[in-house]
């Protein structure tokens, strides 16, 4: 089973996979370890990954990008207005008001989720990692930010099954990076605790994160983001500064056109990067609009002026991370930097004067995130064993659950069920006192952040009967997943029942009070203040506890009735605001396959075109230099017309064909140029066959005649019928080679090098089995039979008799010394 891990950044997604010997970051169809996050649609078929990189530039409108910051957001969050405003392509509100994006494809107008984009975008990640692996891919693991909601969150699980993956864990990014720094780390404390900072500046976001490392664990202390402050930002303010000054310089205005507006933003980022290690960085830019060529010049100290109002922003989820962690910065022992935007000095120095410490780069800046997610999938994986490491990770978020309560009283009461930092995965129970079907709603709550939306989702419970009439008990799990999704599992209606009543003499079974215990259990695994709450709102609060003293009151008597718990299930129907349906899920899963059908066909299309070019470019070239010989000039002249025809019809009518056309073609060429080219190969393979086949009949030959005495044990009459088998063949290959010699090269040949290969075949198989026979297995020769005589005690013996027994005597008491050394070997009960 294969073990991969994906982060999927916003501007590009890196493939990590684990071995035997470590993690591996595997490469594209381009050899490069980061896969750009852009699906580019065109007239026939998708271009996503590295391929729809390169068509983005000419076909802007068509080409989207950014897809993470469309993902679980609404249409009117001002965040992704801001967003919109510098994306080429084109995006409208859905009648759910979350986003739609549209784009030209097969010649017609499609709107897709930001769902089905990301699923695009794992499906060509999934083909980079199969390819590399040679197997199938499902099982893995998906890095995260760690600022994304419960639906987005929903959105990533929703695309990873519309592209046929099986996440095992929804991986924060910050996480992984500790998880990719921790375990390798051999030195770490046993009993104090290391502090290391990692601050990730990446495409479009900063996350912070202060982790415990102690030795083989790490613990999330502190979480903290911006989620709008990346390096895409300092490529924004290039942009618009060179944008402002190519319209004073140039009078040009790149904000009309597109594909200007992609140019000048792939030049800024260049330069960007440029000023990381340089003082200065020039700008060129040929023809980026009405033919005009411009240059540019910046100091990196101009480009931190103008870039002055993100720099303000880097400092508050550091001092935000800190705050949570309940740290000072001296207590922090190291700071780790990585992602693609923290290469940025000014970033570097902020953080150095932070934290009065030099940041530290010991990981892959841009690999680190994927690294530690195929290492967490490995973890869970039963198909690899890792050294031991634990994983306590923290919800960045605070969860409550909200319901009405059954009374008069309309005011919704609230309860937190899983606070800020509680570890993930856990489970929680609530009881509740009802007497007919309620709804309860999951919020996001105390949180600071306005783009987090507060309800999640909400669950109806019931219906619901109790026996006696009453208001019925019911026990709610409510779940935070290991992918810091949260659901109410399950609901239960708990009643007592009064079984038997047992005499005063008899014995009461040890399990009598079980099931009332287990009850017990839950209301003590209950949140705080979750009990009373729920019980206030009916106001049944005396009669529960009137209903848990009547155990200890039956046990004091003489006569106690044996109680147990009947547990019904109650129905729960589940409604996330703004996730996928299970019916639209099947339909987008369905789509997704039609569009990865298409484009497998347009891509066999295209490699049977180019066969079909190849194959003329090749066979003109051959034509005239090593077939030649082989084909007359009246089929030379003929051959070459009809190259020369499919051609003209590949770059005229066959531009755009089908496969089966291009198929066609291909076999109509090989009809008059295939003879050709067999021609030229058996005339290139006969002189090596012949050659082996010679040497078969020689060796053969030369074994049958030899006075070799590991031949004298075959019959002359069997040696006779190789020498003739190996004259026959001879003869038949002189009269073959003397057809054949007298044929020019352009005529198609007497002597087939199969027919020589199956000659010699026949001939090895015919002799080998007779030269080869093994020697008959010498008769074993019987031994005189020893006289007999009655045992003799040594002193009857003769004189000579000891001596000629004293090896005999040596040989037999050879086990005896070995018995001995065995009895010796155990240790002496004494001496120990």
């Amino acid at each position: 089973m294969s073990v991969v891990g994906f982060d999927l950044g916003n501007e590009s997604c890196i493939v990590g996979v684990a071995r035997q010997r470590g993690i591996d970051v595997v490469l594209n169809e381009e050899s490069k370890r980061e896969t750009p996050a852009i699906v580019c649609f065109g007239d026939k078929q998708r271009f996503i990954g590295t391929a729809g990189a390169a068509n983005s530039t000419m076909n802007p409108k068509n080409s989207i990008s950014q897809i993470k910051r469309l993902l679980g957001r609404k249409f009117a969050d001002p965040e992704l207005q801001r967003d919109l405003q510098s994306f080429p392509f084109r995006v409208s509100e859905g009648p759910d008001g979350f986003p739609l994006v549209h784009a030209r494809y097969l010649g017609e107008e499609n709107a897709f989720t930001p769902t089905q984009l990301l699923a695009m975008v794992l499906s060509n990640l999934k083909a980079i990692a199969e390819d590399n692996l040679k197997s199938a891919v499902v099982d893995c693991c998906i890095g995260i930010p760690v600022y994304f909601t419960d639906l987005q969150r929903r959105s990533v699980l929703d695309a990873a099954t519309i592209s046929g993956l099986r996440p095992l864990r929804l991986f924060h990014e910050t996480t992984a990076t500790a998880l990719a720094y921790g375990i390798y780390k051999t030195d770490l404390p046993e009993n104090d605790q290391l502090n290391v900072a990692f601050v990730d500046v990446g495409h479009a976001s900063m996350q912070v994160s202060i982790v415990g490392f102690k030795k083989g664990q790490l613990k999330m202390l502190s979480h903290a983001y911006d989620r709008s402050l990346g390096g895409r930002d300092f490529d924004e303010a290039l942009f618009k500064h060179f944008a402002e000054k190519f319209k004073e310089e140039y009078k040009i205005d790149v904000y009309q056109n597109a594909r200007a507006c992609i140019r000048l933003r792939v030049a800024c980022e260049k330069l960007k990067k440029m000023l990381s290690a340089n003082p200065e960085a020039p700008m060129n830019i040929e023809c980026l609009m009405d033919e005009k060529d411009v240059r540019g010049f910046i100091k990196r100290d101009e480009f931190e002026q103008i870039s002055a109002p993100v720099l303000e922003r880097v400092k508050g989820p550091l001092e935000k991370a800190l705050a949570e962690a309940g740290l000072t910065s001296e207590s922090v022992h190291f700071v780790e930097v990585v992602g693609s935007g923290s290469r940025v000095p000014a970033i570097i120095r902020i953080i150095t004067e932070f934290f009065g410490k030099e940041p530290r780069r010991t990981m892959n800046a841009s690999e680190c995130v994927a690294r530690g997610c195929a290492l967490q999938c490995a973890i869970l994986s039963p198909t690899f064993k890792v050294r031991e490491f634990q994983v306590n990770e923290g919800f960045p978020f605070s969860i409550a659950l909200s319901w009405k309560p059954d009374s008069q009283n309309n005011e919704p009461q609230k309860t937190v069920v899983f606070p800020k930092g509680n570890p993930i995965p856990s489970v929680k129970a609530l009881t509740f006192y009802r007497s007919n079907t309620f709804s309860v709603d999951v919020l996001n709550v105390e949180t600071e952040d306005s783009q987090v939306t507060q309800k999640i989702s909400t669950y109806t419970i019931g219906p619901f009967q109790s026996s006696k009439g009453e208001k019925a008990k019911l026990k709610v799990k409510v779940r935070l997943n290991i992918h810091g999704i949260v659901s109410l599992e399950s609901a239960t209606m708990l009643e007592e029942e009064v079984e038997v009543p047992v005499s005063a003499t008899s014995e009461v079974p040890k399990d009598a009070n079980k099931m009332e215990t287990d009850a017990t259990d839950v209301n003590m695994q209950e949140p705080k203040g979750t009990t009373d709450t729920a019980e206030g709102a009916t106001g049944d609060g005396a009669q529960d506890s009137e209903e848990k003293s009547a155990p200890m009151d039956t046990d004091a008597k003489t006569e106690p009735s044996k109680r147990k718990v009947k547990k019904t299930n109650v129905p729960v129907a589940e409604l996330v605001y703004g996730a996928m349906g299970s019916a639209e899920l099947e339909k987008a899963v369905e789509k997704e396959y039609e569009m990865a059908l298409q484009d497998r066909v347009m891509e066999e299309t295209k490699e049977k075109k180019n066969s079909v070019e190849a194959y003329v470019y090749d066979m003109r070239n051959k034509l005239y230099e090593k077939y030649s010989d082989y084909v007359t000039s009246e089929d030379k002249e003929t051959l070459t017309a009809k190259l020369q025809e499919v051609e003209d019809w590949l770059y005229e009518d066959g531009e755009d064909e089908t496969k089966g056309v291009y198929v066609a073609k291909l076999e109509e060429l090989k009809k008059v140029g295939g003879p050709i080219e067999a021609r030229y190969r058996e005339w290139e393979e006969r002189g090596p066959a012949i050659e082996q086949l010679a040497y078969c009949i020689r060796s053969f030959r030369e074994a049958a005649l030899s006075s070799d005495p590991k031949f004298e044990h075959i019959d002359i009459s069997e040696k006779q019928k190789v020498v003739n088998e190996c004259s026959g063949a001879e003869t038949w290959l002189h009269e073959k080679k003397q057809q054949q010699d007298a044929l020019p090269k352009h005529a198609d040949p007497a002597l087939l090098v199969s027919d020589i290969k199956k000659k010699a075949e026949a001939l090895d198989r015919f002799c080998k089995s007779i030269v080869t026979k093994p020697k008959p297995a010498p008769k074993p020769q019987t031994p005189p039979p020893a006289e007999t005589s009655p045992p003799q005690t040594p002193e009857q013996q003769p004189d000579g008799a000891t001596e000629a027994s004293e090896p005999a005597s040596e040989g037999g008491a050879w086990e005896q010394p070995a018995a001995e050394q065995m009895d010796t070997d155990e240790p002496d009960p004494s001496s120990a």
